[in-house]
């Protein structure tokens, strides 16, 4: 059977529209970090499923989610109403674009997201390998409100002078108010850093988020001589085209 019936454990609500939830593991799952999975319900028996990017690591003995809530959602409307003891169903198999053999090896890995694109990168940063792999780590979310900043205080208080963390809210005053994609575009993510401008020869880069800014990077970077991961090789920037994160 694809889906095994897993509890949750524990119900974490970051804003009106974003929330985390973490499930007990089946004991034969196994995933590497950056992946995700398609989890669900079963509202009158049947199954409504869609997929998440596993925020946990690996090494984990539970599973955690971060979600979006769409009011009319058929899936997100409901899984927002799930409480601790509750059930979700958990497929057997996770995949993914947004892990490390997906890029080659590099000097400065950059992780560019938005709302709840963040969830694979949770588990990224605090990824040994991923440090073993790149000089540094740079993480930029980017959301509407400063609620939508899910795990700012858990970023921050990560103890990794290799990993530089850059929160950004739109909509409403902040010390950084720019798009993410926008910094690193104009060049001035990399100053603000201190670091040297981003070089598809030495850096790399991971995208997840909303669709328009996963076309609007990728397109950008392709122009810009970097070369997407596809199945004919690996690349240097990747981005997780598998599914939409605003899930419904």
């Amino acid at each position: 059977m694809p889906y095994s019936e897993q509890h949750v454990t524990s119900v974490r609500k970051w804003s009106d529209k974003t929330f985390s939830l973490t499930t007990t593991r089946p004991s034969n799952f196994q995933f590497e970090n950056g992946e995700f999975v398609t989890i669900g319900l079963r509202p009158e028996g049947k199954l409504i499923a869609r997929a998440y990017s596993i925020v946990s690591t690996n090494d984990a003995d539970y599973l955690e989610f971060l979600s979006i809530h769409v009011p009319e959602g058929p899936l997100t409307s409901r899984l927002a109403q799930v409480r601790e003891g509750d059930t979700v169903w958990v497929n057997s198999k996770a995949t993914g674009s947004l892990t490390l053999k997906y890029i080659r090896p590099g000097r400065n890995l950059y992780l560019l997201s938005s709302g709840t694109g963040l969830a694979p990168f949770m588990c990224l940063i605090r990824d040994p390998e991923v440090y073993k792999t790149f000089e540094r780590v740079i993480l930029v979310h980017t959301v509407r409100t400063v609620p939508e900043l899910a795990y700012k205080a858990e970023i921050e208080a990560l103890t990794n002078e290799r990993l530089f963390y850059v929160p950004t809210v739109t909509r409403e005053p902040f010390k950084t108010p720019q798009r993410g994609a926008d910094l690193f575009r104009t060049g001035e993510l990399f100053t603000q850093l201190g670091l040297p401008q981003a070089d598809p020869e030495h850096d790399r880069v991971m995208i997840c988020g909303n669709p328009d800014m996963n076309k609007e990077m990728s397109t950008y970077l392709e122009h810009h001589g970097w070369v997407f991961t596809t199945h004919r090789g690996v690349g240097n920037f990747t981005t997780e085209k598998a599914f939409v994160l605003h899930n419904s």
